[in-house]
């Protein structure tokens, strides 16, 4: 004999919180690590954690782009060095 109360269709008991699940847990502190270790004491972990998502997200936005802009000056910079001509040893 069944104990449980009948469900009403639309009425789900399921977790209604949306949120983060146990596997998303690793994922939000590799990024709480990363922002905390390039902010480079300018902020700490209790800080970052309680940053609201959307401004959270617009530091790793910024600092992404900071990245990506440093890696192509420095592709740009190895690529004008290569294509200078080599000083040569004169004879004596």
């Amino acid at each position: 004999m069944k104990t449980e109360a009948p469900l009403l269709p639309g009425f789900r008991l399921d977790q209604t919180f949306f949120g983060l699940s146990p596997k998303d847990r690793p994922k939000l502190h590799d990024l709480i690590f990363d922002l905390v270790w390039v902010g480079e004491g300018r902020w700490d972990w209790n800080t970052i954690y309680n940053m609201p998502v959307f401004l959270r997200n617009f530091y790793v936005k910024k600092l992404n782009k900071m990245s990506a802009d440093r890696k192509q000056q420095v592709e740009a910079t190895k690529q004008s060095s290569t294509s200078k001509k080599t000083i040569t040893k004169p004879p004596f």
